[in-house]
């Protein structure tokens, strides 16, 4: 958690997706367990909800959706779903009541949407800094009319704009919003705050962040996520001294040690080296771009929160993480006992399958800085796929 306080994102993902069937008129489930390239739309919403600014996601499921929700939800660390109601606004209070006491800030998302950039995250964020909501928009490009029997009056589309979600809010004051609602059904909380008075900021949306409703809708995504890829490679490398303290951050894994390792966030080394790697192979910059050492709120961080960031990066501009190869270079500790946790904790945040994380160890034969045991190195290579028209 940061100086800004905890942050939840609530999922609402209860839906009978009744619009969302095929033209054969065959049942399918509710839309949001419906398969997007062998995944769940559900599995796509939450595994773009991975960034380094929430802290928890709560899924709103349907009533009987259980099974399907654990089905999609997988080994994905979230908090125990719980059951909508009749509308999607009581859905929203059940899981703002599930996170009660536990959450600073909260962004209400709907699992139809669920392509959410990283780039959006950061907007939203940040507006909460001076506004007590925030949501995504874009402008209105197509021409409006009334439609029916045929063609009716055209309406001017001058400031108006297309309203996504995630739609960001601080907590106590988005639940006092629901408890003041005494309107018909919410089309979504953003109407339910400004009904409360609360200023809303609007920040750039995206594209990408276009719903699922109609089956049309999701051959798009198909499409989307079927466009010609390439093959990057980034990688990284990251050095940090030895220092006062009794246990090491490598991979992930804590380990017993007679001295920590000096830094502004935990000192991970490994993870540092594998983060700088995913974000150079989609050529965005280094990890003190998005994390300067200079920010207070990075201060003794997880650095599992980086490197999540920079898989969401990659997600959020189509690509896939394939495979990644990280060497940690010292003398002491021995990294061998630990290889596996390590694996599996990469493994756990990139979403991967541990066959595709590589960890390494090996010494300098007692020359240079480590090899005089005055700290560890680690070098990294990701390899990603990624639409070549990124």
């Amino acid at each position: 958690m940061d100086a800004r306080g905890r942050t939840v994102a609530v999922v609402v993902a209860a839906g009978s997706g009744s619009r969302a069937g095929r033209s054969d008129d065959i049942a399918l489930a509710p839309k949001q367990y419906r398969d997007i390239g062998g995944k769940p739309m559900l599995a796509h919403a939450l595994d773009h909800l991975a960034h380094p600014g929430i802290d928890a996601i709560q899924v709103v499921i349907g009533e009987g959706q259980q099974a399907d929700f654990r089905a999609a939800a997988g080994e994905r660390p979230l908090l125990p779903p719980v059951i909508g109601g009749a509308s999607r606004q009581l859905s929203v209070r059940n899981g703002l009541a599930a996170i009660a006491g536990a959450a600073d800030r909260v962004l209400v998302h709907d699992a139809a949407r669920p392509f959410l950039p990283a780039s959006v995250i950061d907007r939203l964020l940040d507006a909460l800094d001076s506004h007590r909501g925030a949501v995504p928009v874009l402008p209105m490009v197509d021409t409006l009319a009334y439609g029916g029997a045929g063609l009716g009056e055209t309406l001017p589309r001058d400031g108006l704009v297309r309203v996504q979600t995630p739609q960001a809010f601080r907590y106590g004051d988005i639940v006092r919003a629901h408890d003041q609602w005494r309107g018909d059904a919410a089309s979504d909380d953003a109407q339910v705050a400004r009904a409360a008075g609360l200023d809303i900021a609007v920040v750039e949306g995206d594209i990408r962040l276009d719903k699922l409703t109609y089956d049309e809708d999701f051959r798009r995504a198909e499409r989307l996520l079927d466009r010609r890829m390439t093959v990057r490679t980034g990688q990284g490398f990251d050095v940090h001294a030895f220092a006062e303290g009794d246990g090491v951050w490598l991979g992930g894994v804590r380990i017993a040690h007679p001295r920590g390792l000096a830094g502004h966030s935990d000192a991970d080394v490994a993870l540092h080296a594998l983060t700088d790697a995913l974000l150079g192979a989609i050529g965005a910059g280094d990890i003190g771009d998005h994390f300067p050492p200079s920010d207070p709120r990075w201060r003794g961080a997880d650095s599992a929160r980086f490197l999540s960031h920079a898989a969401s990066l990659v997600q959020g501009d189509g690509g896939r993480i394939v495979h990644c190869d990280v060497t940690i270079i010292c003398e002491a500790p021995k990294v061998g006992p630990h290889r596996d946790a390590m694996r599996r904790r990469i493994a756990e945040l990139l979403g991967l399958a541990v066959g595709r994380v590589s960890v390494k160890a090996t010494t300098t034969e007692r020359l240079g800085f480590t090899g005089r045991g005055e700290g560890i190195a680690a070098q990294a290579i990701a390899t990603v796929e990624m639409p070549e028209d990124r």
